[in-house]
């Protein structure tokens, strides 16, 4: 067999870099329900709570041995990162158990709820131990949505396609039997039975299979936000949270929107507005900026690919005064100003967002300025924030059509 090339382990369901995927995605997931969930029953324990029920619960019996599948859920949680074949469909179950986490937990913080009655004593073998490790887990409160429902909801969306026959139908009845479950155990009301399906319903709704990776930043930024009103918001009372959570919604909606310039960046600098709006995120840049020197003090800042042409990082006053006297600048990021030594006649800037593919309109006017100044005979340095994606990318395709037509510049 011949042996496979790294892009191909990628692709591999198998291969060990998509089994480092799952467990990063599996991480990420544990992580927020591990900080979201109990967080919301210490908020909801310190405030008064009320109760969901109505008259349809009074006829729900209590059984015990519900206890078991109710249990299972977080089995069916881990093995969901497992099942799935392929890169797409991790990214849509991990993002959909995500954003129901997140959502559910935002949920119960604005609307404490605790169970209407007192769960019987249990004291039978098994069921009893689950009852013993279900108090010390959980408690009482968030109540609506059921997130034990809305997991259910999209574990089966998720591996529905990937059974077949018997297996199918066994895996549909038993998450039927988990979600049943939070009724017969007393942990929920039927209110939040249909809120739990509702709300595994709308994320599979936001977040679709084939579109998952063109809102890869926007999703995250989102989740960001909600965390910080979860964890400083909410508890704290902080304005500086409040503040953060908007700005971090406000660049959720330009990525979602892909609005290269919606930090208005100006001759290199950004405007007082840019900095009132998304200071977290702009000293964010300039943070991730100063670790990338540090860790890369060894090695230059931009390397030359061809006679009077390079490509970088933004660099400091220092490093820009290697380059020839009377270089041309192109700067693709917005996220960071330009070093006061570049910002000069020569200065060209094509905002490009970061860790997002580039629309072809506009690559196609990135690639046309610079085959215009290397035609010109101009020496031109190329860089984005860190000099990782964006100038790689641009001095590729410039490189690539230079090489299929020497004579011609780009149209």
């Amino acid at each position: 067999m011949k042996k496979l090339s790294q892009a191909q382990r990628k692709r591999s369901p198998d291969g060990h870099v998509l089994v480092r995927t799952r467990l990063v995605h599996l991480m990420l997931n544990w992580l927020a329900f591990s900080v979201c969930y109990p967080l919301c029953n210490l908020l909801a324990a310190q405030q008064v709570q009320r109760s969901l029920a109505i008259e349809l619960d009074a006829a729900i019996p209590f059984l015990p041995w519900m206890a078991v599948p109710y249990a299972s859920s977080g089995l069916l949680f881990t093995l969901v990162f497992f099942l799935v074949r392929d890169n797409e469909q991790l990214l849509v179950v991990s993002r959909r158990l995500l954003l129901v986490t997140v959502a559910g937990c935002l949920v119960f913080a604005a609307v404490p709820a605790q169970f209407g009655a007192v769960r019987p004593d249990v004291a039978d073998g098994i069921p009893a131990t689950l009852y013993q490790w279900l108090d010390i887990v959980d408690r009482p409160y968030n109540q609506c949505p059921s997130l034990h429902v809305a997991y259910c909801v999209i574990i089966w969306l998720a591996l529905r396609s990937l059974c077949r026959d018997t297996v199918r139908a066994l895996l549909g009845a038993w998450l039927m039997l988990v979600a049943a479950s939070t009724l017969f155990t007393w942990q929920h009301h039927v209110v939040d039975v249909v809120s739990g399906l509702l709300l595994g319903a709308a994320a599979a709704w936001a977040i679709r299979p084939g579109a998952a990776r063109r809102t890869t930043v926007s999703f995250y930024y989102a989740i960001a936000a909600g965390l910080v009103v979860l964890v400083g918001v909410v508890p704290l009372h902080s304005w500086i949270a409040a503040y953060a959570a908007v700005s971090l919604l406000l660049v959720a909606a330009a990525y979602a929107t892909r609005r290269s310039d919606f930090l208005a960046k100006r001759l290199g600098r950004h405007p007082l507005r840019a900095w009132l709006l998304f200071w977290p995120y702009l000293a964010g840049y300039r943070l991730t900026w100063a670790l990338v020197r540090i860790r890369e003090r060894g090695r230059p800042a931009f390397v030359q690919h061809a006679p009077g042409f390079w490509s970088g990082r933004r660099l400091t006053n220092v490093e820009a005064r290697a380059l020839p006297r009377g270089c041309h600048v192109i700067d693709l990021s917005g996220e960071l100003p330009e070093t006061a030594l570049l910002r000069h006649t020569h200065y060209l800037h094509f905002p490009l967002l970061d860790l997002q593919a580039p629309r072809p309109s506009q690559l196609r006017v990135v690639l046309a300025a610079l085959a215009r100044l290397r035609d010109a005979g101009h020496p031109v340095y190329i860089h984005c924030a860190m000099g990782y994606s964006r100038s790689r990318l641009i001095s590729r395709l410039h490189l690539r059509r230079k090489q299929r037509c020497p004579s011609r510049s780009i149209s």
